[in-house]
C-alpha cells in the first residue's frame, strides 16, 4: 500500500535534536535552542543559529533552550520548534500531514506525556506517537529486544539519565535520573566560579567539559583555556583550568548517575541480572562520551560497560524504525 504521509521520529533531547525519515535516514541534527522577538514571541532562529546567539542576543531577543531535563519547560517555544523541524523535512504547504513519532524519557508524568503529545499534534503531525527513549535507544543500538534475554540501556543525554532492563520486547525495569550532560556543565561552571571567582556561561562550560573533562583522573594532567568574567573586578579574565580540577567538580554528579543505575540493577529480577552481567550494560546517549565514562560504570557496578557506535543518534534511529515498523511495536508507543 503506498504511503502519503511521511513518516517521521523525533528524539526531541534537551541539548540536541535529531530528525529522521523514512526513506532518507536522519535529516536532522540541530541543538534544541529557540529565539524569539521579547515582545511579539515571533520565532528568529532555531538550532544551531539559536545557539550561537545564547548569552549574546540585544534585549529584545530571547534565545532558551525549550527543553528542560528531558520534558517540555516552554510549551509554544516548543511547539515553534516542533513545527519549524517539520517545516524543514516536509515542506511548508502539506497536502498529507506526517506522522510523527518522539522519544521521552520513561520517567515523565502522563501530564508531561499529553504536553509531547499535544504539541506535535499542534505543530502539524496528523497523528503522534511516544516512545521510552531507553527502548528507542536499545532499538537503534540494534540490540535484539524480542529475545527472552535481558539487556541494561543506559541513555545519558543532556537532561536526563534513562536506565531500563529490557527483555522480550519491553522495559521490565526502569529509572530516570534528571541529572546528566547540562547538570555536569553546570557543576563545571559552580566550580570554576568557587575556586576562580570567574563566571563563565554554559556553552564554555560544555567546551571544558568536551576538551578536558574525564570521569576517572588522567595519566597526564592537561589543561584548557577558559574564559568569562571577573566575579570582583566585573572585567574579562583568561585562566587555565587542569583536568582534575574538572574530574573532582563533575564527580559528585557522575555518583548520581551511577547510583540510578544501580538502583536499577537492585530491582532486577535474577535470571535477567546473569544476563546482564554476561553482556555487560550498553551506554548510549551524548554524555556517555565523557572520558572513562565507561571504565567508571565498570569499576562501581562491577559489570562491564561499553558504549555503542554512534552514540549520539541511536535514540533517533530506534525511533525512526519503530514508526517505520508500527504493527511489531504498537504495544510499547502511546499514540495520540
Amino acid at each position: 500500500m503506498f504511503q502519503f504521509s511521511k513518516l517521521i521520529g523525533i528524539d526531541l533531547g534537551t541539548a540536541n535534536s535529531h530528525v529522521y525519515v523514512k526513506g532518507q535516514g536522519v535529516v536532522l541534527n540541530e541543538p534544541t535552542v529557540v529565539a524569539i522577538t521579547a515582545e511579539e514571541g515571533q520565532v528568529i532562529a532555531v538550532g544551531n543559529e539559536a545557539k550561537e546567539m545564547l548569552g549574546r542576543t540585544p534585549l529584545d531577543i530571547v534565545a532558551s533552550r525549550p527543553m528542560r531535563d528531558g520534558v517540555i519547560a516552554d510549551y509554544a517555544i516548543t511547539e515553534a520548534m516542533l513545527r519549524y523541524f517539520l517545516d524543514k523535512v516536509c515542506g511548508s504547504v502539506r497536502i498529507f500531514k506526517p506522522e510523527v513519532m518522539i522519544a521521552a524519557p520513561a520517567g515523565i508524568t502522563s501530564v508531561e506525556r499529553r504536553a509531547v503529545l499535544d504539541a506535535t499534534l499542534s505543530a502539524g503531525a496528523k497523528t503522534a506517537y511516544l516512545i521510552d527513549e531507553a527502548l528507542a535507544a536499545a532499538i537503534g543500538a540494534g540490540i535484539p529486544i524480542a529475545e527472552a534475554s535481558g539487556h541494561l540501556i543506559v541513555d545519558i543525554g543532556g537532561g536526563t539519565t534513562d536506565v531500563a532492563v529490557i527483555s522480550l520486547g519491553g522495559i521490565v525495569v526502569h529509572d530516570t535520573a534528571r541529572v546528566a550532560g547540562n547538570r555536569i556543565d553546570e557543576a563545571i561552571a559552580s566550580a570554576i566560579r568557587r575556586e576562580y571567582n570567574l563566571i563563565i556561561g554554559e556553552r564554555m562550560a560544555e567546551e571544558v567539559k568536551i576538551k578536558i573533562g574525564s570521569a576517572l583522573p588522567l595519566e597526564e594532567d592537561i589543561q584548557a583555556e577558559v574564559k568569562g568574567r571577573d566575579a570582583v573586578a566585573g572585567l574579562p579574565k583568561v585562566i587555565k583550568v587542569n583536568a582534575s580540577f574538572i574530574t573532582e567538580a563533575i564527580t559528585p554528579r557522575l555518583k548520581d548517575i551511577i547510583s540510578t543505575i544501580k538502583s536499577v540493577l537492585e530491582q532486577t529480577p535474577p535470571e535477567l541480572s546473569s544476563d546482564i552481567a554476561e553482556k555487560g550494560i550498553i551506554l548510549s546517549g551524548g554524555t556517555c562520551q565523557l572520558r572513562n565514562l565507561d571504565r567508571l560504570i565498570t569499576r562501581q557496578t562491577g559489570v562491564p560497560a561499553y558504549v555503542v557506535d554512534d552514540p549520539m543518534m541511536c535514540v533517533v534511529k530506534g525511533t525512526g524504525v519503530a514508526i517505520e515498523n508500527l504493527d511489531k511495536f504498537k504495544r510499547n508507543v502511546i499514540r495520540r
